[in-house]
């Protein structure tokens, strides 16, 4: 057959939409139990007295989940977790070259950086949009601390965690968050984007996970917890969260290309006439 291979022909925009979604789910379930230390480690020393376990580390975090809350524990919220990359990836990666060229003036040889940002900044804004439910239930599922193989469990699965708190703190519940932590985290890389991030990071955490009343606003938790824990309450889980980074985005981006790839194979081998 004489024509465009995969390698040559432009992904279409399903393509890498569910190329990216699928190859966010992936690069999650690799890493989830990182973010889940994280999670812990975060709230840890919230509520002085309410929480019996200790944890330190991040070994140390997911070997005292295994060993009082049993194997499954650094799953805890997975579902959820892929519920949001299906959604949050699949928009913020997968649409940005397609906002991007609505934003590109007709004729232009190239996109500016203004251009760049304004289009990052559109498909994060959608992504966050759409997404925020499920990193409030995921966060939910991470923080709840289940002892024992009877522990209780105030959600009884992932759609009955959406509907609970849509019924206990109103729909708004469920997009219980400050979107400039979303926007903060999206700026440097490795290292400085962990250290940028992370008090935005822990704020946003402990809001989503706060019963009704604890705080007024994010405003309202950072300067409880900078009161009461000092500055260095805004780097707990900084370890986890710099590990998960860099591990996320490589599984991330070299299967996203992998699936781009097979994915336009397909598409190619469909349209073949042979």
């Amino acid at each position: 057959m004489v024509g465009l291979q995969p390698p040559d022909v432009p992904p279409t925009t399903v393509v890498k939409f569910l190329g990216a979604g699928a190859a966010a789910c992936f690069a999650d379930l690799l890493t989830f139990p990182l973010d889940t230390a994280k999670v812990r480690l975060q709230i840890q020393g919230e509520s002085p007295g309410a929480q019996s376990v200790q944890y330190r580390g991040v070994l140390g975090t997911i070997l005292t989940m295994v060993r009082t809350e049993g194997p499954r524990s650094p799953y805890s919220g997975l579902v959820a977790g892929l519920h949001r990359q299906m959604s949050f990836a699949s928009i913020r990666i997968g649409l940005y070259d397609s906002v991007k060229e609505f934003y590109t003036p007709k004729g232009a040889d190239h996109s500016s950086v203004a251009i760049r940002i304004l289009a990052g900044c559109t498909t994060g804004a959608m992504a966050v949009t759409c997404a925020q439910p499920t990193d409030v239930v995921k966060v939910r599922f991470q923080a709840m601390i289940r002892l024992g193989a009877g522990g209780e469990r105030k959600y009884r699965g992932t759609m009955d965690a959406y509907r609970t708190i849509a019924r206990e703190e109103g729909v708004r519940g469920l997009w219980k968050d400050n979107f400039p932590c979303h926007f903060v985290s999206a700026f440097g890389a490795g290292f400085c984007a962990t250290v940028v991030a992370s008090p935005v990071d822990v704020v946003k955490t402990r809001y989503m996970n706060a019963p009704p009343g604890r705080y007024r606003s994010p405003l309202h938790c950072m300067l409880k917890t900078v009161a009461r824990e000092g500055p260095t309450a805004f780097y707990k889980g900084f370890v986890p969260s710099f590990l998960r980074l860099g591990a996320w985005n490589v599984m991330m981006f070299v299967t996203y290309e992998q699936l781009k790839r097979a994915l336009m194979k397909v598409q190619v081998l469909r349209e073949s006439p042979f």
